[in-house]
Formats: C-alpha cells, sequence, structure tokens
C-alpha cells in the first residue's frame, strides 16, 4: 500500500519552474532517497508534500485522503481544512537547521504538539517524548534548553519531536547539512536505527553511501525533473543517465 503517491506535480515560483511534471510513490515501510545537485527542486518537493508549500497543479494523496487534485481548469483544488489537519498527523518533517523552538525546552518542544494538536494528556506526552529522548540517547537532556545542546542533540531532538505523533512517513530534507562529518555520523546512525525498525521515510540527503546502502530506491533530480530512479546500487554505482554519471563523479568512494 502507498503511504503516499504524488502524480504530476508542478510547481512554479513566479517565472521559473522548480518542479516539473514530478510523479513518485512511497510504500509503507520504504525508505526512498533524493538525491542531486542544489537547486534541483528536491526540497522544494518535500516543502509540497508537508503543505509549506502549494503546488500549482498536480496530486498528491496520503494513503486514501487527497491533500490536492487538479481541478477541470488544470489548477491544483485543496481539500477542506478538516482534512488537511488529518494529513498533517500523518507526516513528521525534520528540517537540515532543526528549527527546534528556542524559549522551550527539551521536552517542551517534543510534547507541545501531541498536547495542543493531538489532544494527548501531558503525562501521556510526556511519557511518549521520554521514550523517544531514551531511543536518542538524550535522557539526561530534557531540561536543557537548545541553545544548550550540540548540532547532533538539536538534530536527535528534532527527530524525536518529529516522531511524537506517530507519523505514517517521515521527511528529513538534507538533516546533517548543518553538522560536521564527527556529528553526521551520528544523525545517520539514527536514521539507519529507524530503517531497520522499518519506518517510512523520504530523505533529501547529499550522503551518497547513505542513500546506496540504507535506502530501497533513490531518486535523481535535475533541474526540476526526476532525471533516473531505482534500485540505490544501480542509480549510483551503475547510473543509466549522463547526467546522473556527471553528478556521482564529484564523489569519492562511490
Amino acid at each position: 500500500m502507498n503511504v503516499l503517491s504524488a502524480n504530476h506535480i508542478v510547481k512554479s515560483f513566479g517565472k521559473t519552474t522548480v518542479l516539473k511534471n514530478i510523479s513518485f510513490e512511497v510504500k509503507r515501510g520504504e525508505v526512498l532517497s533524493v538525491i542531486g545537485p542544489s537547486g534541483s527542486g528536491k526540497s522544494t518537493l518535500l516543502r509540497c508534500c508537508t503543505l509549506l508549500e502549494r503546488v500549482d497543479s498536480g496530486n498528491i494523496v496520503y494513503g486514501d485522503l487527497p491533500m490536492v487534485q487538479t481541478g477541470e481548469h488544470g489548477k491544483g483544488i485543496y481539500s477542506p481544512g478538516p482534512v488537511l489537519q488529518q494529513i498533517r498527523r500523518h507526516f513528521g518533517l525534520v528540517f537540515q537547521n532543526f528549527n527546534l523552538f528556542p524559549h522551550m525546552s527539551v521536552l517542551r518542544n517534543i510534547t507541545e504538539a501531541p498536547i495542543r494538536v493531538a489532544g494527548q494528556s501531558r503525562e501521556e506526552a510526556e511519557s511518549r517524548a521520554r521514550a523517544l529522548l531514551s531511543d536518542m540517547g538524550l535522557s539526561d537532556k530534557e531540561r536543557a534548553y537548545p541553545c544548550e545542546l550540540s548540532g547532533g542533540q538539536q538534530q536527535r531532538v528534532a527527530i524525536a519531536r518529529a516522531m511524537a505523533l506517530q507519523p505514517d512517513i517521515l521527511f528529513f530534507d538534507e538533516p546533517t547539512s548543518a553538522l560536521d562529518p564527527e556529528l553526521t555520523g551520528e544523525i545517520l546512525k539514527v536514521i539507519r536505527k529507524l530503517a531497520e525498525a522499518r519506518m517510512t521515510m523520504v530523505v533529501v540527503t547529499h550522503e551518497m553511501a547513505f542513500a546506496r546502502d540504507v535506502s530501497d530506491r533513490v531518486i535523481f533530480m535535475d533541474s526540476g525533473v526526476i532525471v533516473e530512479q531505482g534500485d540505490p546500487k544501480q542509480v549510483i554505482e551503475h547510473p543509466k543517465s549522463e547526467r546522473t554519471r556527471t553528478f556521482l563523479s564529484r564523489f569519492n568512494g562511490i
């Protein structure tokens, strides 16, 4: 079963079209990595799938809940507010720059949405938050504030926050781009553990070895289109497209 289906997505900013007829799907338990050069449309695609940007046309469906569908005039028509609120509970998003609330403790960063959005009791929300912090190796940081944490610790808190509402799918927008190499390994280890637990994920990444070894499928994007997609080892080690080969030639050890 598809957790997410996107078909014929078009998105422009002014006169510049940044997504050109993009179609893909994500099955339950699948890890999909999206690779490509800066400016290829990867992050915009994630923002469109998570309601941070609105598409011009195309269809996006979560399970059996339509987020947006193309109307008779070729424009994207979004579902009513209550449906979009339902859909928001189906996904979690981890940003490259953490985006934690600086004035809230680690525990409150994680419990705020479950209490305010999902209506969980404080006791229930805090219990799950502490379990997530334990999984992230951060049990001793629940009273700390983001400014007191390293970048890797902040990103682990951000992952815990995204998982607090128990989403069907997690999106990662270059989750290691703001980290040094040592901390990058720390975060990739967490994502590997999630993959082993069959968490459904879409990961925009520049970590080619990670994409090859952890993903079930890889999409290579360039200039707003999907150039190539398929088995990670095939796409990354034996790409069919000359554009994919040129891009990957910059990465050592692939």
